[in-house]
């Protein structure tokens, strides 16, 4: 199918549909409060470790804790918190603890990293009671951020009704919610997929708030997310009757629905007659045929349409590039890939670790060691930080064939970028190990460094390494283990020790780590592209 694209002088506005997510993490803890002096990398690791060795609620965490009284700072506090974002009861009482010290006072950023953290691990009735306290005692102004936090931990959990029982305890505190909050709520209800939830609630309330060509647009892009072309296209029908102002948002969603249906000649057809009506196309317009070639792999179209952008001096963003990256490394076309990671440096669009992951993913794959390790040290040129992802999948294939002296080098160099290795990448590590000959005791060592942590095992790696260690005769081993896994504070590992030993399995330990926020949600990443080969 022959596509021509006009041209367009506008300035762009490809990221107009993204401020929302902007807004909804402005109120997040990722940028700090500084201090004058920035907390020591040692003493964050330090105080994380006993969050973490601490978090039976038994344990006596205020005493351990009260030699670091007079080191405390709102900084450090963030970033301890951030860094024990998967502890949920440490963290509530080391934020408790904390509050308590003469002449302290949480950051802003603080609370709602807490918030954050407690609606992530799915304790709702805590977060409750802590955003009760806040109201009663008046320490701390609770607004619209907070309550963003909360519809978007209730869309994570599935729970697209609580969402909007908390948008409707607003009130309760002093808060009366806006389009804005109405807006936020119906866009973290349709990112997850909840779009019917939020329009039968904007259904509901609309003629109470005034919504704008946004708030049709959020809906619209959602109803287009799920394959509901036809209840985007009656959206977008309501919203010409209304009479209201148009925006070129609401055309790109529409666009993109009609695309993501397979109306790409609809599509076009609309895109075509957007001057007419007094719009030119920018940036995100193109961008939705890039990924609806792209999708279909139309590699010769996707590149048509880039090659278009170009001369109207339009810039894709870093996800329609990394779209195209993925797609062609999946076509075995990496030398193409790395000539769109110039083009993107190029153009002033800097690449992402998902940009340099896709190209790694193919060259680990190809057990291209070389390339890879250059790769990664591109990434450290460039100032991109590597991720687990990036971890994992490079040290999977440096086991696979045999690479340990690299193996080594490259997890020593996690200690200088700043990055502590989470449960997936240990599991990468014992299980790539147990699978080489003559390297059990390098599994059983990445094992007890994981115990020494306070990360609990999974339950498949605690198996596998006992199988092993017996199938070659040294079950003495499980039980030197398992006596290490007894003495942790961490009651998990303490569970998980009946595992090692071989004794009654605890029934769905995971499951109950999970729902203590011990596991976060990258646990599974390990199976699906780490350990499985």
């Amino acid at each position: 199918m022959a596509i021509t694209f006009v041209s367009s002088r506008a300035k762009t506005t490809k990221d107009i549909l993204q401020s929302l997510l902007k807004k909804a993490h402005s109120f997040r803890p990722f940028s700090s409060f500084c201090d004058k002096d920035p907390p020591s990398p040692d003493l964050v690791n330090e105080l994380s470790r006993i969050l973490s060795d601490y978090r039976s609620p038994h344990h006596d965490i205020q005493s351990v804790l009260h030699p670091f009284s007079s080191k405390m700072s709102t900084n450090l506090v963030e970033q301890v918190l951030k860094r024990c974002k998967n502890l949920s009861f440490s963290a509530h009482r080391f934020f408790l603890w904390a509050r308590e010290l003469p002449g302290f006072q949480h950051s802003k950023d603080s609370h709602h990293i807490l918030v954050d953290i407690l609606g992530s691990s799915k304790q709702f009735p805590l977060t409750w009671d802590f955003l009760v306290e806040m109201r009663d005692t008046r320490k701390f102004e609770i607004s619209s951020e907070i309550f963003w936090i909360v519809f978007r931990a209730y869309s994570r959990a599935n729970l697209p009704a609580e969402a909007i029982r908390a948008f409707n305890k607003m009130l309760d505190f002093g808060i009366t919610p806006t389009v804005n909050d109405l807006d936020q709520l119906i866009y973290l209800l349709c990112k997850k997929k909840h779009v019917r939830h939020a329009q039968e609630f904007f259904d509901k309330v609309k003629d109470d708030f005034t919504p704008t060509a946004k708030s049709y647009s959020i809906l619209i892009r959602g109803w287009g997310e799920i394959g509901e072309l036809g209840n985007a296209s009656k959206l977008f029908d309501e919203l010409l009757g209304r009479g209201s102002e148009i925006d070129l948002l609401a055309y790109n969603s529409i666009l993109e629905s009609l695309c993501k249906g397979g109306k790409v000649d609809e599509a076009y057809k609309l895109f075509s007659e957007l001057r007419s009506k007094g719009f030119v196309p920018d940036a995100f317009s193109y961008s939705i045929f890039i990924h609806a070639f792209v999708e279909v792999n139309d590699m010769h179209s996707a590149f048509r349409v880039l090659d278009r952008m170009k001369r109207y001096n339009l810039v894709p963003n870093v996800y329609t590039y990394n779209c195209i990256i993925k797609k062609l490394c999946k076509n075995n076309n990496v030398e193409e890939a790395y000539l769109l990671l110039d083009e993107m440096v190029e153009r002033g669009v800097m690449p992402d670790v998902w940009s340099y992951n896709a190209i790694l993913a193919f060259h680990c794959d190809h057990n291209e060691v070389n390339r890879a390790l250059k790769l990664i040290s591109r990434m450290d040129d460039y100032g991109c930080q590597l991720d687990r992802h990036t971890y994992n999948m490079v040290l999977k294939m440096l086991i696979r064939v045999g690479r340990l002296d690299r193996v080594q080098k490259v997890w020593e160099s996690m200690d200088q970028r700043g990055f502590y290795p989470p449960v997936s990448t240990y599991a990468v590590m014992v299980h790539g190990l147990c699978k080489k000959k003559h390297n059990l005791q390098e599994a059983c060592k990445y094992f007890e460094m994981m115990v020494d942590e306070g990360l609990p095992p999974y339950t498949e790696t605690c198996n596998l390494l006992r199988n092993k260690l017996i199938g070659l005769g040294i079950a003495e081993q499980t039980e030197i283990l398992a006596d290490k896994m007894e003495k942790s504070t961490s009651c998990s590992i303490q569970e998980l020790s009946s595992i090692m030993r071989g004794t009654k399995v605890p029934r769905k330990v995971d499951d109950k780590m999970r729902c203590r926020g011990e596991y976060s949600d990258e646990s599974d990443d390990w199976r699906r592209t780490d350990v499985s080969n």
